[in-house]
This record gives structure tokens, C-alpha cells and sequence, in this order.
């Protein structure tokens, strides 16, 4: 098992490696530069002397190594949008905010989500069934920031119970959490009920109860656990997405928190935090897949870790 954690963690290191280096190609691949997409355009001599300033006058190949090198320190630079502070204090001072509507998101979605799918799956083909299928159906295909819409329509215009944005309050999380977990919470329901009713017609089940064995003991000890493989391989990689921040949600609940600087980041080329969220999220899904395939052993004894692989 220490052998398996550390050729990943070895692997993981890498990877980022290879997404850095595509990210730094593509970023200065894009036409116009940090300070040629101002509102107004800089003189040329304050232009060229910016560049100067940030290290970016000099070529391609010398500003990766420069940055990288810094970045292995723990010094991802100075984000353009934001000079006044580090890249390092900006996603400190923003993630946190992320997170804390992160978590209940996953709580209740995976929650509300897996339960949903447990009752459509054991009353398959009923009116529950199909009042579960066409609500996860509209929380997939319906964009969160049409949810939030109707959420502050309903709640703050309609009965006034909730504010309709801001931050610092706990009644600041509702509205928001409930946007952002309609979608998560329909993919977990689909997918709970889908491995649910493939475990349900496996042989193994028909062979336990022939065997005399009662209906809860065989669908804890042999429909839910089998059932958990596919759900934790297709859900678990859900995480990484949902702590990292929705530009949406957090722009129409005037939320301060990271999802937006994904954008902006983008918009204004800002090089030192496009290149930290990159790698940040790529961290974030490396180590969401590592501890996915440490789970399938918990979940199947069958399953061994041997060298970089599961079998």
C-alpha cells in the first residue's frame, strides 16, 4: 500500500509537471498580453517597463523555469488584478469563502442525492421513480444560475424570507447552497439508482437469496456495498469541481469568494493565477483519484494495490 501511495504521489508530481507546461504554452499562445488588455492602452515605455518588472520580456522558455522555480518554493508571483498582494494571499483570502459553501454543497448533494436514488431504485417503475428521474433529469440540464434566479425570485422577491445576496451571515448560505447542489445532487441520484438496479440483478443477489438470506441483509451486505464501485469512481472526481467555485453562483450571490478569479484570471491575463489555479485544481483531482482508487479496496476486497495500478 505505501509502495502504491508513493508511486502515485511520485506520478502526481509528473503530471503537474505536464499541465504546467501546457498551461504556460497556452496562456502566452493567446493573442494580446497582461498589460494590452487594459481599459486604456499604456504608453509604450510604461508597457515595456511592466514587463520588465514582472519578468516577462524575456523568452518563453526562461520565464517558465523562473516561475516554476519560485513556484517549487512556494512563491506563485504577484496576480496582476491585485498587485497589492501575493498569489498565495489571494487564494488564501478567497478559497476559504469557496469552501464554505463547498462542503454543505457536497453534504447535502451526496446526501440528498444517494437517498433519493436508494428510493427510486427500490420502487423502480412506480410514481416515485419517475417524480425522482424527471427532478435529477431538470437539476442536470437546467444551468445553476437559472436555479439561483428562481431561488431569489421565490425567496426574496416572492416571500422576503432570505436576502437575495451578500456574505457573513449564515443566512447568506442558504440560497446559495441550494443553487449549487441541485446539479450534483441529480447526478448522484441517476447514478445511486442506476448501480443500484445493475447490483440488483446480478447473479451473486439472485444466489443469496435462494440461499434463504433476508432482503435488508442482502441489500446492505451485497446490492449497496457492490453498488458503491461505479458511484465512488463517477462522484468522487464531483469534489475537486464543487470546491473550487462556481463563477455563476458566486456572481449572482455577490459571492467573494475563488470561482470568479477563474474567470477574471483569464480575462485579463493574469499569468501568476492562472498558472496557481491550474495547478492548484489539477492537485485537487490527482489526489481525488488516488484516494478513489484507496477506497476500492475498502469497498472490494478483490481488489489489491500493486505498483501504480489497482487490480
Amino acid at each position: 500500500m505505501a509502495r502504491y501511495v508513493l508511486g502515485r504521489l511520485v506520478s502526481l508530481l509528473f503530471v503537474l509537471v505536464a499541465v504546467s507546461v501546457i498551461a504556460f504554452l497556452l496562456m502566452h499562445a493567446v493573442p494580446g498580453g497582461p498589460f494590452d488588455v487594459t481599459e486604456r492602452r499604456l504608453p509604450e515605455a510604461t508597457r515595456l517597463a511592466q514587463l520588465r518588472k514582472y519578468g516577462l520580456d524575456g523568452p518563453l522558455w526562461e520565464q517558465y523555469l523562473r516561475y516554476m522555480s519560485h513556484a517549487v518554493r512556494g512563491d506563485f508571483g504577484v496576480p496582476f488584478q491585485s498587485p497589492t498582494e501575493t498569489v498565495t494571499g489571494l487564494i488564501a483570502r478567497a478559497w476559504p469563502v469557496t469552501i464554505k459553501i463547498g462542503v454543505p454543497t457536497i453534504l447535502l448533494a451526496f446526501t440528498l442525492g444517494t437517498l433519493l436514488g436508494v428510493v427510486s431504485a427500490l420502487r423502480q417503475n412506480t410514481w416515485l421513480d419517475y417524480a425522482v428521474t424527471f427532478t435529477a433529469t431538470l437539476g442536470l440540464v437546467v444551468p445553476n444560475f437559472v436555479i439561483a434566479l428562481w431561488l431569489v425570485l421565490l425567496f426574496s422577491v416572492r416571500f422576503d424570507w432570505l436576502p437575495p445576496g451578500g456574505w457573513g451571515e449564515p443566512k447568506h448560505y442558504v440560497l446559495p447552497v441550494l443553487a449549487y447542489a441541485l446539479a450534483p445532487t441529480a447526478l448522484v441520484a441517476r447514478y445511486t439508482r442506476a448501480s443500484l438496479l445493475e447490483a440488483m440483478r446480478a447473479d451473486y443477489v439472485r444466489t443469496a437469496r435462494a440461499k434463504g438470506l433476508g432482503e435488508r441483509r442482502v441489500l446492505s451486505a451485497h446490492i449497496v456495498r457492490n453498488s458503491l464501485i461505479p458511484f465512488v469512481t463517477i462522484l468522487l472526481p464531483e469534489i475537486p469541481n464543487i470546491l473550487t467555485g462556481s463563477i455563476f453562483i458566486e456572481a449572482a450571490f455577490r459571492i467573494p469568494g475563488l470561482g470568479r478569479f477563474f474567470v477574471t484570471s483569464t480575462s485579463s491575463r493574469d499569468y501568476p493565477m492562472i498558472l496557481a489555479l491550474v495547478l492548484l485544481v489539477a492537485t485537487l483531482w490527482g489526489i481525488t483519484y488516488l484516494l478513489t482508487d484507496l477506497l476500492y479496496t475498502v469497498l472490494d476486497p478483490r481488489i489489491r494495490l500493486s505498483g501504480g495500478a489497482a487490480r
